[in-house]
């Protein structure tokens, strides 16, 4: 199961990254189930996540308070309305429209729901 756990983390790693360059695709969530992962199978690759000056700040304020920092979460919203625009204006048909807006409705729900975390 270790190494289950250590490739999915690995992947996850790399999709986060990706995500960093790649626009519209969400870096966080795969940062944190990376974390998730190599907590399960490898203490040395996940306190090197979660001291990494760019995400251990993220990873600490998921992990210590369920929270996602307002920029954050404007730059979820931005990302989602995009999505929403582009699906729109390329033509993608309607009801594939009404299933990306209920979807990303709850997604938005879900991220604005959460605390921004103590500043």
């Amino acid at each position: 199961m270790y190494i289950l756990w250590l490739l999915l983390g690995l992947l996850s790693l790399g999709l986060g990254l990706l995500g960093v360059v790649v626009p519209l695709l969400p870096t966080v969530p795969f940062i944190l189930l990376a974390a998730f992962c190599f907590a399960r199978s490898s203490a040395r690759l996940h306190n090197w996540l979660v001291r990494h000056p760019r995400f251990g700040a993220v990873i600490a304020d998921w992990r210590d308070h369920g929270a996602i920092s307002l920029r954050g979460k404007r730059l979820a919203t931005l990302g989602i309305v995009a999505v929403a625009v582009i699906s729109f204006v390329s033509g993608v048909a309607a009801y594939i429209i009404l299933i990306q807006l209920v979807v990303l409705s709850l997604v938005l729900l879900f991220i604005w729901t959460r605390p921004h975390g103590p500043r």
